[in-house]
């Protein structure tokens, strides 16, 4: 399991800026809260580091332990918030605690998106987005209400592709895929229909929108 934040960190989390998530510490504070994904660099000059959305829920004290033995691309969480890729055990879990924890995280990360992206544009992906797809695509679908597949079933699985910047949504269901499509097209990604060379299944591919 993921280890907490130590007393010095969690005091540098805690003083960040209610709402956009601005972090004030010394260096080395700053860069090992970056290294547990819980904070990250603004790209653009003078390169201020603000809350991530798993760092927005420690400074709001809702804690999640990582999800056992679930795909790669949950596993490699922080252990603070993992959105459900698809896959996972918990996936059917869906009750009240687990979507105040996924609004909390869907609104961190348009925080983020008001925060870096240029205009401050919230309806397109940011730079985290691009840097963590699978979760990000994820968070999204599970914050607009669709459910995540367990270990069998039905629902979406999120996974990563060869091609840079996409990733594959799939869902054994023909209109829930195209639900799940409008919904990326609404959080700001460019979705396409592709059908598997082998079966012919239906999946889509999907990466953030530049512009």
């Amino acid at each position: 399991m993921t280890r907490p934040p130590t007393a010095a960190q969690r005091r540098v989390i805690d003083a960040a800026d209610p709402v956009t998530g601005r972090l004030r510490g010394t260096q080395p504070q700053l860069t090992a809260l970056v290294k547990r994904g819980l904070a990250f660099r603004h790209p653009r000059p003078p390169h201020d580091h603000f809350l991530t959305p798993e760092g927005h829920r420690v400074r709001q004290g809702i804690t999640q332990a990582p999800e056992p033995d679930g795909p790669a691309e949950a596993t490699a969480s922080t252990g603070v918030f993992a959105a459900r890729v698809g896959g996972e055990e918990a996936a059917a879990d869906a009750g009240p605690a687990r979507r105040r924890e996924v609004h909390s995280a869907w609104q961190g990360l348009l925080e983020l998106r008001r925060m870096t992206n240029p205009g401050g544009d919230a309806d397109r992906p940011c730079g985290w987005e691009r840097t963590h797809l699978v979760r990000a695509a994820a968070l999204a679908l599970e914050a607009a209400g669709h459910g995540p597949a367990g270990r069998q079933g039905p629902g979406y699985r999120v996974r990563e592709t060869p091609q840079p910047e996409a990733v594959a949504v799939h869902e054994p269901d023909g209109e829930a895929l195209r639900a799940c499509a409008a919904t990326l097209e609404g959080a700001g990604w460019q979705v396409s229909e592709h059908r598997e060379p082998r079966g012919g299944a239906r999946y889509l591919l999907a990466s953030p929108r530049r512009a």
